[in-house]
């Protein structure tokens, strides 16, 4: 049994699919049951941030994949482990290489990275790049009209697919040799953001622009949305310079088998998602 958190998020959605479609069992933790799963898929429910609670959910289980950043990381590893798990999957991103304890988000990745490195578990480290399915978030600015407005306007990321993501995770928990590596997880090409709005107004047929925020426009923005030591995060990153993220790296399709998919693929396969 393979026991998957985050399930209904992008990449554990994308696993929980890839999973089933292999013939594998899997198991999703929620906290409130949802209508439907995959055949061959079942749902439990818990919550990482109260270890008490997952009990049933790793029951039998054999492999997980994992989130990071929950309340107690270690209690929550050395329940699985007691309970028969050997082998956990754990996604971060490329800010845990930092090591940034004065950085908000770089510390819980990297702290999430300690405590599994630390369990006693088998371990595999993913470290995805910026989502493509990020920029689902203009939808509201699409709605409106064909302007949209980004923070960190000139900053090139090697964003990535969820779904190629769910891939290397789901080759890492079925298959062998994964054990201790930590896989860097880029797209194939590096963007900006007018570059992604560029192939959206293609694929969508629309005559659509990018314009840059100012540092205090997107500060404001990105407020309304995440906590203030997480706004501070980013900026660090992307406006200070702290973390490149642009660099394109082949760990996809070495694992894998096959390039990850561009984000022109990806935006033709969601195009119904943004309209």
């Amino acid at each position: 049994m393979y026991l998957i958190t985050g399930a209904t998020g992008n990449v554990g959605a994308a696993l929980t699919r890839a999973l089933a479609a292999a013939g594998a069992p899997a198991r999703a933790l929620v906290r409130r049951h949802i209508a439907a799963w995959p055949d061959g898929v079942e749902s439990v429910l818990g919550d990482l941030n109260h270890p008490e609670t997952l009990t049933d959910a790793f029951h039998g289980v054999r492999a997980m994949f994992l989130l990071p950043g929950y309340a107690d990381m270690p209690g929550m590893l050395a329940r699985a482990r007691s309970a028969g798990v050997r082998h956990v999957v754990l996604m971060t991103a490329g800010s845990a290489a930092l090591e940034d304890m004065t950085n908000a988000i770089s510390r819980y990745m990297t702290l999430s990275e300690r405590a599994v490195r630390a369990s006693g578990l088998a371990w595999t480290i993913l470290r995805p790049r910026a989502f493509m399915s990020n920029t689902l978030r203009w939808l509201p600015q699409l709605r409106e009209g064909d302007i949209v407005r980004v923070p960190f306007a000139a900053v090139r990321t090697a964003c990535i697919a969820p779904e190629d993501i769910a891939a290397v995770a789901a080759t890492a928990l079925t298959g062998e040799g994964h054990e201790g590596r930590v896989y860097e997880l880029t797209g194939p090409r590096a963007l900006t953001p007018a570059d992604q709005i560029a192939v959206l107004a293609e694929v969508l047929g629309r005559d659509l622009h990018c314009v840059g925020l100012s540092d205090a426009e997107a500060h404001a923005d990105m407020e309304k949305d995440m906590p203030a030591e997480y706004v501070d995060a980013f900026f660090r990153f992307h406006r200070d310079g702290i973390l490149d993220e642009s660099r394109v790296l082949p760990d996809v399709e070495e694992v894998t088998g096959r390039p990850a998919r561009s984000y022109e693929e990806w935006a033709l396969l969601h195009a119904d998602d943004f309209r």
